[in-house]
């Protein structure tokens, strides 16, 4: 395992998560109140115990590396490291053109390390593994690269890399996002796709970029190029997800790419049940980030009285929620909540005023947004988008960093 070097893909642009990465990198999108995307990768890693860990960024990177400096920081004395990595143009005056790419654009990083495994990770999908467990897995088979899968019904599976296998997990078929997705056998309504997370073996990996750089028709990325070639003339074996385990936990494997806004709220209301697929709270797993120094949250009575309601939500530090009904919500630091104000089925990331009488149903808000006192939002579609606000197709209302709304 000393011998397994990790690069991590942090550089997404995350285009459907606009307005939330308006300001930031996909990666860095504060996630369940106190964690960024980012964490939810490296705490995987960091709790399996493998510790010599390169990000590759590349977009709108500022909030993120402040983050990686806070909250990730790690002596360079022991020989393990988590160092962000910027787009440098290595290669030629370009950005990154694909997965392959970014990688094949710092391979001299991972020549120097000269490990045996190279673990290629996303950065901004919401679950939990224990890294090692694959690792042993891709080394005990012997295979040339080895892909995490798991099972997504078939109506959610064009939208990712959907994989066949023999009845010992070798890669038969690979499609990446088909029209018309294959369904497992004997289960039509279910599909084995990859999660993005790969093992490879490092000679078999500088070999595959080599060749795909040369490759002029190639769009230089792992799913669309680099696997279909691999499994046909290599090894390629598949990691069932659902065979990793996590201490402290009885496991029902959840794993939710968080690549929409609708798809981002839903995980956060996912948090909210009494028996939560997605537990936060485990001492032998737990989830490290940077937490500002900001005193406990305040669950006050108003000046007339009227008590503040909690109902299966999620309060973070700095919090002050005067008076006020909070239902089925998520609220990030310093989120202030003014006397009579409601929220219902929300998500606030964090340094947010809510003006008295206020109420929000199924909003997204940004960090530094402000709402003016009286305000409805999410009640009138239309309403809100005059605001300048964006509504989704499902119903949901997204407030932008650092907006103003209700102060016409």
């Amino acid at each position: 395992m000393a011998r397994t070097l990790a690069m991590i893909l942090a550089g997404g642009a995350g285009t459907r998560l606009f307005p939330l990465t308006q300001s930031r990198t996909k990666p860095a999108v504060p996630f369940a109140g106190g964690l960024r995307l980012v964490d939810l990768v490296l705490n995987n890693f960091v709790n399996s115990d493998l510790l010599k860990i390169y990000l590759l960024t590349q977009f709108k990177s500022q909030s993120l590396n402040i983050h990686l400096r806070q909250a990730w920081y790690l002596s360079g004395l022991t020989g393990n490291f988590i160092d962000a990595i910027p787009a440098q143009m290595r290669m030629g005056k370009r950005w990154y053109e694909g997965t392959a790419d970014a990688i094949y654009q710092n391979i001299r990083l991972i020549e120097q390390h000269d490990p045996d495994n190279v673990c290629i990770f996303g950065s901004d999908h919401i679950y939990k593994m224990n890294v090692r467990q694959m690792v042993r897995y891709h080394e005990k088979s012997g295979a040339a690269l080895t892909v995490c899968a798991t099972r997504v019904p078939i109506s959610e599976a064009h939208r990712f890399g959907v994989i066949e296998v023999d009845e010992n997990f070798r890669m038969t078929g690979f499609e990446e996002k088909p029209a018309h997705p294959k369904p497992l056998p004997g289960n039509p309504n279910m599909a084995l796709v990859s999660m993005g997370n790969y093992v490879f073996d490092a000679q078999v990996l500088y070999k595959s970029l080599y060749a795909d750089a040369e490759d002029k028709l190639s769009s230089h990325d792992f799913g669309h190029d680099i696997i279909p070639k691999l499994y046909k003339d290599k090894q390629v074996q598949v990691y069932d997800f659902t065979q990793n385990t996590i201490p402290g936990e009885i496991h029902n494997h959840y794993w939710r790419d968080v690549g929409t806004l609708y798809s981002f709220w839903e995980a956060h209301m996912d948090l909210l049940a009494c028996e939560p697929q997605f537990e936060l709270n485990n001492e032998k797993w737990p989830l490290r980030s940077f937490h500002p120094p900001v005193p406990s949250a305040r669950i006050l009575a108003d000046e007339g009285g009227h008590h503040s309601t909690i109902l299966n939500s999620l309060i973070s530090s700095g919090c002050k929620i005067v008076g006020s009904r909070v239902e089925r919500s998520v609220l990030g630091f310093n989120v202030h909540l003014g006397a009579g104000s409601r929220l219902h089925e929300c998500v606030i990331l964090g340094k947010a005023h809510i003006g008295a009488g206020s109420y929000l149903n199924r909003v997204i808000a940004d960090k530094g947004v402000c709402v003016a006192p009286g305000t409805e939002v999410g009640v009138n579609p239309l309403q809100d988008k005059a605001r300048g606000l964006t509504v989704t197709e499902e119903g949901l209302t997204v407030i932008a960093k650092g907006m103003k709304v209700g102060f016409e």
